[in-house]
């Protein structure tokens, strides 16, 4: 029987007898190959890498067809491999009312909201209005609150919803909350929290599944309005060179759009899904991995090929909320720290709330991890508390010990607080901290929002992309669009430097905590190798080599030789998915 190796090497022969498609060429080529090798000059032929080396070797690759660039020096590299976004909540968040992330007082935040109710009129008055992108860690002055009442004030009888760009937490008004039932009696879910007033009243604050109720009332987006929101993902995903990326929270609607466009030949990304396992579905674990596999039958479009396709291959499991103020939902070691002083005079130490329990219990949780696993589905498990993480590398435990062999690659996504003691857990048991790199600077929702709650020992290990990968992780990154902005750049920057945009207010200039940091190869080796190995497609993609799908990018700027405060403005000029180019700076 032949190997795949001898069938690799025979058809790179036969392909290099032609001529390819097209050659880039006098460029600086990084492979992010397993030794992290420069070329100049590159050939694809059929969708497919045929050439990787100099300039001398890939002359015989040139016939009167092939399409030639001149690189010019410029730096081609793998394209850019998302490995835990949203997208169809971020097309869809940018043809609603948008609040872009900014820093509100309460006063702003009601003129932006009274202005989208005013130009919806015709909504009135039982129209829903849900608002997206509120930074509410962002909110001026620090620490202000808000409620119900922030809303009911607003020039308008319709219902409310304003949503967290982090996704965990949903502001709504006295209408939305008398709609959806919801009262002093009403218990807090499994898995979620109803925050109170003085009198007991529901707040307005609503926090992970205790959302469910409000946004389930809110009529759902029609097929068509799906479908518009899934095109409108693919120019910012192209102009950003994402070329691969990981639906982190999957529905059937996402599903149902992005294959639509997939049929039409329009899909110019690699689409890859994981649907969600709630947590009161998660009592029943083969119901629920049953119905994931439904899912899978469905729309998995099986092997990854040239053209880009479909897959669902992964499972998203919710073990906590998040770590900053106000929500204090992620699931902590120890406790949160409190004030025993005064705002004049503070007195920080260890409060009695360790957050929420995790999501699943521990028993239900390894019941689930191995069960998807058996289903040849690699679990994808959302914990920011350093509580959470210990019990996603607990269940996996039980997962290796029962197969050891099994080839599945779950992942932990965020990380942003883990015990030390755990550090070494995730090389050991072969689990993928998927980490959003953009949040590893002094920011409001670091600074503000976590550094005194977290108390000066974990917050100097807060966000410890350094430290996993210096305790041999496998480090790969997801941006978490649209929780916030989409921008992979910045992203990139600030896993090299910890530190935030120039011209920021003072207090948040400088490093974040104790962590180095990651090196630039370490940081690029995320957004390609490592994502990609996260999502089974490392053999065809994350490096340029030959064989593999071309999947590239030709940048502006060389990352690897500008200042690394400088790699946040980088530009793509070209995204090429399996050969083809799908965008092309003016």
């Amino acid at each position: 029987m032949r190997t795949f190796a001898m069938l690799l090497m025979a058809w790179s022969f036969s392909a290099a007898a032609a001529p390819a498609d097209s050659v880039f060429r006098h460029g600086f080529v990084y492979t992010v190959d397993a030794q992290d090798r420069i070329a100049s000059a590159v050939a694809v032929k059929d969708g497919r890498i045929v050439y990787v080396g100099d300039e001398a070797g890939v002359a015989r690759f040139i016939g009167k067809g092939t399409q030639v660039t001149d690189l010019q020096g410029r730096m081609l590299m793998p394209g850019l491999v998302d490995g835990h976004m949203h997208p169809l909540q971020g097309g869809a968040a940018l043809i609603r009312c948008n609040l872009n992330y900014e820093a509100l007082t309460v006063a702003q935040l009601q003129s932006r909201v009274q202005a989208c109710l005013d130009q919806s009129r015709d909504k009135e008055p039982d129209g829903w209005l849900e608002v997206v992108a509120w930074f509410q860690t962002n909110m001026l002055p620090a620490g202000v609150e808000t409620s119900r009442a922030t809303l009911d004030v607003l020039k308008t009888r319709r219902p409310i919803l304003v949503e967290s760009s982090f996704g965990h937490t949903t502001l709504a008004n006295s209408r939305a909350i008398a709609l959806a039932g919801i009262t002093a009696k009403t218990p807090d879910p499994l898995g979620g929290k109803i925050a109170h007033d003085a009198a007991g009243e529901p707040s307005g604050l609503f926090e992970d599944s205790a959302q469910r109720p409000l946004q389930d009332l809110v009529p759902k987006p029609t097929a068509a309005e799906d479908l518009t929101a899934a095109r409108a993902t693919l120019p910012v995903l192209a102009r950003q060179g994402v070329t691969s990326f990981l639906d982190a929270d999957a529905t059937p609607e996402a599903l149902t759009a992005f294959t639509v466009l997939q049929k039409e030949g329009a899909l110019t990304v690699r689409a890859h899904f994981a649907p969600q396992i709630t947590p009161p579905e998660g009592v029943d674990p083969p119901k629920a991995i049953a119905a994931v596999k439904q899912l899978a039958t469905r729309f998995d479009q099986g092997p990854i090929g040239v053209q880009p396709g479909i897959t669902v291959r992964n499972t998203k499991l919710f073990l906590d909320g998040v770590i900053t103020a106000p929500a204090f939902t992620g699931n902590m070691v120890e406790p949160y720290w409190v004030n025993h002083g005064s705002e004049q005079a503070p007195k920080w130490g260890p409060g009695k709330s360790r957050g929420p329990d995790v999501y699943f219990p521990a028993p239900a949780l390894a019941a689930l991890v191995t069960g998807l696993a058996e289903a040849g589905l690699d679990p994808h498990m959302h914990a920011d508390g350093d509580g959470a993480a210990r019990a996603a590398l607990d269940a996996v435990a039980v997962l290796r010990a029962k197969h050891p062999g099994l080839d599945i690659r779950p992942a932990i996504a965020h990380d942003e607080v883990v015990h030390r003691a755990d550090w070494p857990r995730y090389a050991a048991l072969n689990v993928i901290p998927v980490l959003s790199f953009q949040w590893e600077k002094p920011a409001s929702d670091t600074i503000d929002g976590a550094r005194d709650f977290l108390g000066p020992a974990r917050f100097r290990i807060m966000e410890p992309a350094g430290f996993l990968h210096a305790a041999g992780a496998r480090i790969a990154y997801g941006s978490d669009w649209p929780v916030d902005p989409l921008d992979e750049w910045f992203a990139l920057k600030v896993g090299v430097t910890r530190t935030n945009a120039p011209g920021v207010p003072a207090k948040y200039a400088g490093r974040l905590g104790d962590d180095v940091g990651l090196s630039r190869k370490t940081a690029i080796r995320a957004i390609t190798m490592n994502a990609s190995y996260e999502l089974h497609q490392d053999t065809l993609l994350g490096s340029i080599e030959v064989g593999k799908l071309a999947d590239m990018i030709i940048l502006d700027k060389n990352l690897m030789k500008i200042p690394p405060e400088e790699i946040a403005n980088i530009k793509v000029l070209r995204t090429i998915v399996g050969g083809k180019t799908v965008y092309q700076a003016k």
